[in-house]
């Protein structure tokens, strides 16, 4: 059965959907079944692989609302392996209209039981918000993948979404845990971002990932090319950074399915 990551961060800018392409992408292909959950009504994990929003005829707002089988909507990407339940720019209005509903924040888990045993591992990529589809990530999710941007303000809002995970665990999904927090767009020649992996490392200790991702020119163009960096360019910095990090989150995904 396959391990469900939530790749979540409430502060935008901070390469969430950049790790949750990438490495979706470097675990497939690893050799992993993979499915990635774009979740984000920007839907830019969507776009990062070159798929036309336009022409898509159900999304990630249709298996939520709807209840349409993720089966039906799931699309294939150019990485062998690997799936995609993509976004459009419905999911925007998707917040509201769960509202009203009964069991609201359990919509994704209930879909992606269905097809949880066809993969080694889901990737939710969740939208840079607290919101209800955010909820639904983490409720679906065995464990979460934050990613911090090494800036000044790092660590701001990482408490209110601490104590988030502490209340969907305490109410919703007891197993949720913090599976690794990534440090991304590390510059290597300044001081502060130096300063910034001491101060990370030092609050959250050894839940920070051994690999840190660089500030790198080619894994901001490759989305603007429809594709994961293993595919544009894989002998850059970033790629090798994200290849690392793909085989620590199959580390865990194995220790976790036992």
């Amino acid at each position: 059965m396959g391990t469900i990551y939530a790749v979540v961060n409430q502060k935008g800018g901070v390469g969430k959907t950049t790790t949750a392409v990438n490495v979706s992408a470097y675990m497939a292909l690893a050799g992993a079944s993979t499915l990635l959950v774009d979740c984000d009504p920007q839907s830019n994990a969507t776009s990062g692989f070159g798929i036309d929003r336009q022409a898509l005829k159900a999304s990630t707002y249709h298996v939520l609302i709807d209840h349409r089988p993720v089966r039906e909507v799931m699309v294939p990407t150019a990485v062998p392996g690997l799936l995609l339940l993509p976004a459009t720019m419905d999911l925007a209005g998707a917040d509201i209209e769960l509202m009203p509903r009964i069991s609201r924040e359990t919509f994704l888990r209930r879909a992606l039981t269905d097809i949880r045993a066809e993969f080694d591992v889901i990737v939710i990529d969740a939208p840079p918000s607290l919101g209800l589809l955010t909820l639904n990530a983490l409720v679906a999710a065995d464990a979460v993948i934050i990613p911090i941007q090494t800036e000044y303000y790092a660590l701001e809002g990482i408490s209110q979404l601490m104590n988030t995970i502490d209340l969907v665990k305490a109410h919703l999904n007891p197993s949720l845990d913090i599976a690794l927090v990534v440090l991304t767009m590390f510059d290597y020649r300044t001081r502060l971002s130096k300063q910034v992996v001491d101060e990370v490392k030092r609050f959250l200790g050894d839940r920070v990932a051994r690999t840190t991702v660089p500030r790198n020119v080619r894994l901001s163009e490759a989305p603007s090319h429809g594709q994961p960096i293993a595919l544009y360019d894989p002998k850059s910095q970033g790629a090798a950074a994200y290849k690392a990090l793909a085989e620590e989150i199959l580390e865990d995904a194995k220790t976790r399915s036992g």
